[in-house]
């Protein structure tokens, strides 16, 4: 074999990324690995000496399906190689051992630029692993072979179908990806203006530990790892970590937070508007014991949070942003908060917590799909896995919902520290013809189509307050219309509250119905229900 080469068998399994086996060569070292995702879950060695280069060789690879490195051997021309273990953990056993497909590859893996001329004169597939003596005897040596009883072959039988039912019933089980230290920390250098490739010597390597300036010591008692990180990170004297919590949470409830750069504390972003409030809250948190709930109920029962929004035109003109906070926050929903707020109002939203995420509506799978064909069709839940907290909404990295994306939730491509709020067409379009809002609008007429004024109990559920006079007005004067638009076009009325997965009720009157759904639909877009006042 040449100094470099491949052969590999991947297997596309139910897991991301993909498990199988290769047989590289790296430099002359001759490297075994079976994985179900390299190198965080898989098992693997490499030899440690090179195998000569540029001479025909007899090289073996053996495998005992105990899912453990120990269980991979090398041999070169007959004799065991020494090994180390490049990777020892499988989570689940490895696929290999059960025909999930895949193919079988030479001078090249999966996603692998390959090579154009593998030179293999000889090669050989067995359905079990091979001793010593058989090794050595396929490469030409004299040995005693002894044949295997029947006893032996019968328990040898029993083993395999043992370990095949055992990965069968692994296979089904869900994954949660965790990260994990490493038994020895990656070798880490400053490199020349960043250069992946720059020069290192040992004057360049450096090793982990904290900015002196940016906070306290680092405790001394405490690993260098992830673990002693994070004990610096929360500990008392530490005021950076409760800062930002606090600044991010008082964002949540006002729109902004003290320090307006979210990303950014630190000297390249904006000051604080309010530094003692800040560090008075953060001290609060931390003696709390870290406790989120007790921090949002002070600040949601502060009388700063509890004022009305309206303002005077002067105090308008002198603080536009509200950065004094001298009036109540006002500012749009965020995306999730809209669809939640109109499936809670329309008594459509299920208010089961935790479990795998949902598929709610979404137009067409070709959006999903994108240009990849790797991409799985969309396949929408059914029944109440519809109306989930959106909490739960299945996410695709590069593919967000159209409905959250035109209210700027962002893609899952970069980390987005704060997001934007913007006011655009396309949102009216959304909350006006998006099956979710339809369906919630026509959940919610049949609530209130017995009510002296059906109008204005809808505008109170999607508002959390009774319209005024004005308001009231011209909500009965939309209902009289769209009453005799639906009296004439009777099949529009039927098309338009059939939408949705949920039935209308059986004995509604579709014309009273769908007039009552569109009066719903435009209290929806109004920014007196998808705004914070």
């Amino acid at each position: 074999m040449p100094q470099r080469a491949v052969i590999a068998h991947h297997t596309r399994g139910t897991d991301a990324g993909y498990n199988g086996w290769d047989l590289t060569i790296e430099n002359g070292h001759v490297e075994s690995r079976l994985y179900r995702v390299w190198p965080g879950n898989g098992i693997g060695v490499r030899t440690v000496r090179a195998i000569p280069a540029q001479k025909w060789q007899h090289l073996t690879v053996t495998y005992d399906g105990s899912s453990r490195a120990e269980g991979l051997k090398l041999y070169l021309d007959g004799e065991l190689l020494e090994t180390t273990i490049l990777r020892d953990e499988i989570i689940k056993s490895a696929n290999v051992l059960v025909d999930h497909g895949g193919q079988f590859v030479l001078g090249q893996r999966f996603r692998d630029r390959g090579f154009a001329h593998a030179h293999v004169d000889d090669l050989r597939i067995y359905s079990r692993d091979l001793s010593n003596d058989e090794v050595r005897h396929l490469c030409g040596q004299k040995v005693k072979l002894f044949a295997y009883s029947d006893k032996a072959r019968a328990k040898r039988e029993r083993l395999k179908q043992a370990r095949h039912a055992f990965v069968m019933a692994e296979d089904a089980m869900n994954e949660i990806p965790v990260m994990k230290e490493t038994a020895m920390p990656r070798e880490t250098h400053v490199l020349a203006r960043g250069q992946y490739d720059a020069p290192t010597t040992d004057a360049t390597r450096v090793t982990r530990a904290t900015f002196a300036s940016i906070g306290p010591a680092f405790p001394k008692d405490a690993p260098l790892d992830r673990r002693g990180l994070a004990r610096w990170v929360t500990l008392p004297e530490n005021p950076l970590t409760s800062r930002v919590a606090v600044n991010r949470l008082w964002a949540n409830f006002f729109g902004t937070g003290f320090v307006a750069t979210h990303e950014n504390l630190g000297l390249q972003g904006t000051p604080p508007t309010h530094p003692e409030l800040l560090d008075r809250l953060a001290s609060d948190f931390v003696k709390s014991g870290w406790d989120v709930k007790a921090l949002c109920k002070q600040i949601a029962l502060s009388a700063t949070y509890q004022q009305d929004s309206k303002a005077a035109p002067e105090l308008l003109a002198a603080d536009p942003e509200n950065l004094l906070h001298a009036r109540g926050p006002s500012h749009r929903l965020s995306a999730e908060q809209i669809r939640d707020m109109a499936l809670a109002a329309s008594g459509l939203l299920n208010p089961e917590r935790g479990g795998p995420p949902v598929s709610p509506y979404q137009p067409g799978g070709d959006l999903w799909r994108e240009s990849n064909s790797m991409s799985p069709a969309y396949q929408q839940s059914i029944g109440v896995a519809l109306h989930r907290r959106s909490l739960y909404s299945v996410w695709k990295r590069t593919a967000p919902l159209p409905n959250m994306l035109a209210f700027d939730a962002p893609t899952r491509e970069v980390c987005t520290v704060k997001r934007s709020r913007t006011n655009t067409p396309l949102q009216a379009l959304a909350l006006l013809n998006d099956v979710q809002f339809i369906e919630a609008a026509r959940a919610l007429a049949p609530q209130v189509a017995y009510d002296a004024c059906p109008g204005g109990s809808a505008f109170a559920a999607l508002t959390g307050r009774p319209p005024d006079a004005t308001e009231h007005e011209l909500l009965d004067t939309l209902l009289t219309e769209q009453t005799s638009h639906y009296q004439t076009q009777p099949d529009a009325a039927a098309k338009l509250v059939a939408l949705g997965d949920t039935p209308p009720p059986a004995k509604a009157n579709p014309v009273k119905l769908a007039a009552l759904t569109v009066t719903c639909q435009v209290i929806l877009s109004l920014d007196a229900a998808i705004w914070k006042r």
